[in-house]
């Protein structure tokens, strides 16, 4: 240490910085469970520094501790070079510690400069003026347009979250968390994030920046620290790193992210080789996956859609949540609906999935209208269901066994009495398909994000649908566990149903659909094949403008 010291200073080289904040031998248990493993961690100032790592390898556990959020079971945080006691959110600003997530924390019914004061506020009196000044001068700082007196349910979900980076610049804050921060942002509102985002890391400011996007890590991140197991596996600068670099480090192996696999090489940012990239149409399912029934011979030929929208509406007498959807889904296909979250996707699924009924229109799946049927009845008539809300999905006091049984018990019975034996056959079966980490028995609440939807696919593609629905698949899942669901839709569509798929996530959309339509204020504002659809299209309709708006 003192001979490199010492050759520092002879060849006139910079001192390293004093970090804004360290994370020293961080350990956390959970039971048995060891989610963070003598972990250590510097932010520097004037860098973005990327935490990556596969869903369960510890990047969560460890950010809540050093926003204070919770507490480690041993050693220590370190701010400005002196050890630190952070026990809650408020002792974390205090310190210059911000953190924005997906899911804001904003007051919808306050305006802007209100829910600011709210998130400051102490003992005495509050100045409005002094509150509305400040807005402006943090909007300032991260050199956005943001308006003081704004309610805050008008803004957009880019212009809320960037309230929300105003919010944690109210605290005089110097290391910021971004938590997936652009999961629900379309293109154009990104740039604008990382251009804020320089400004900030230009004004000596330290990022902390969590993405399962690595074409975005690559584009914003000074250093990269990867976590697998709740060890740093690596922390190494982001220059000259790849997509597929740092998801290989990610899993512990390159064959998740060969070319064999669009779809997932879209959602990190590789670039295919013309030559040998597969059809997005026609490519195979992966050989891991066993069982996987073989592709429908010419299944466009089929006269009826897999599944057709025809009309839906959604309202009440003051309010549209659904105008007018109009949509078919052939079969052998996969469509792909796009939108800013909040746009009528959520009520859209539960119209389709029979939990809430429309004002009008009609769900046809293969020629059937399925408009007046429960949900049990239109899984009855072939109608696969996959929803956004995954714990919602399960009942989390029953096993994985019966959970995977759940909507098919009809099946299973023998008379008044239902066929142990040949449930148990059937959902050994399923495990074993869908490459499920659990045993019949176990909880289901006790399985990880990638497993509980593994389970819900086997549950729904189990059954042979016709055409299935699936609201944001992969949210929240890691590279392995997103590439798995992809194969199983596209084992899917090649069997011959139609698939509808509904995502925040371009790079998914892009990756995997035939077709892309696109929804804004509850309406299909246009539908785009998915060989010509680019951000920037996609990104201006999901904003509202239509293909002649701009002229």
């Amino acid at each position: 240490m003192n001979s490199s010291t010492t050759g520092a200073a002879s060849t006139g080289a910079a001192p390293h910085p004093t970090p804004l904040a360290e994370l020293v031998d961080i350990t956390k248990t959970f039971g048995a469970v060891v989610a963070n493993d003598s972990i250590s961690l510097t932010v520097l100032p004037g860098e973005v520094h990327a935490l990556l790592g596969e869903n369960g390898a510890g990047k969560s556990t460890l950010t809540r501790i050093l926003f204070g959020l919770s507490q480690p079971d041993s050693g220590e945080i370190r701010v400005d070079g002196a050890t630190t006691r952070i026990v809650s959110p408020a002792d974390a600003m205090a310190s210059g510690i911000g953190m924005v997530t997906q899911e804001f924390s904003l007051v919808d019914t306050m305006t802007v400069t209100e829910n600011l004061m709210l998130a400051g506020v102490g003992f005495g009196r509050i100045s409005r003026s002094d509150a509305r000044g400040r807005v402006l001068a943090a909007a300032g700082r991260i050199g956005v347009t943001i308006d003081p007196d704004a309610i805050v349910e008008t803004l957009s979900v880019g212009e809320r979250q960037r309230v929300e980076i105003v919010k944690a610049l109210f605290h005089d804050c110097r290391v910021l968390i971004l938590d997936e921060p652009t999961a629900v942002l379309v293109p154009q509102d990104v740039e604008l994030l990382f251009e804020s985002i320089e400004r900030l890391t230009a004004d000596g400011m330290g990022v902390i920046f969590i993405s399962h996007k690595l074409h975005e890590v690559t584009r914003i991140a000074d250093r990269v620290s990867i976590l697998r197991r709740g060890k740093i596996v690596a922390s190494r600068p982001a220059s000259g790193l790849a997509p597929r670099d740092i998801a290989a480090l990610m899993v512990g192996s390159a064959a998740l992210v060969d070319e064999e696999s669009p779809a997932l090489a879209t959602s990190i940012g590789l670039e295919l080789d013309e030559t040998t990239a597969p059809d997005a149409a026609t490519d195979a399912t992966p050989a891991t996956i066993p069982d996987a029934a073989p592709p429908a011979s010419a299944p466009r030929a089929i006269a009826e859609p897999a599944l057709a929208l025809r009309g839906i509406s959604l309202g009440t007498t003051t309010s549209t949540v659904l105008n007018d959807i109009t949509l078919s889904v052939g079969h052998g296909e996969i469509v792909g609906i796009a939108g800013v979250s909040g746009n009528g996707q959520t009520e859209l699924v539960s119209v389709l999935c029979g939990t809430l009924p429309a004002t009008g229109g009609s769900v046809i799946v293969a020629g059937t209208d399925i408009s007046d049927l429960d949900p049990a009845g239109r899984i009855r008539a072939g109608l696969g269901r996959l929803t956004e809300d995954r714990k919602g999905s399960v009942i989390p006091a029953l096993t994985v066994a019966q959970n995977l049984v759940l909507e098919d018990l009809d099946g299973f019975r023998r008379g008044p009495f239902l066929d142990r034996r040949s449930i148990r056959d059937h959902v050994a079966g399923l495990i074993e398909r869908f490459d499920i980490r659990a045993q019949p028995g176990d909880p289901i609440r006790s399985l990880s994000g990638g497993n509980m939807q593994k389970v819900l696919l086997a549950r729904a593609i189990s059954r042979n649908p016709r055409a299935l629905v699936a609201s944001q698949p992969t949210r929240g899942l890691d590279v392995g566990a997103c590439e798995y669901v992809y194969s199983q839709l596209r084992a899917l569509r090649d069997a011959g149903a139609g698939v509808l798929l509904i995502s925040e996530d371009l790079d998914e959309l892009l990756g995997i659909c035939d077709r892309i339509a696109v929804i804004f204020s509850g309406e299909i504002l246009g539908e785009l094949p998915a060989a010509e659809a680019t951000h920037e299209s996609l990104g201006l309709l999901m904003t509202g403008q239509r293909a002649g708006d701009a002229a």
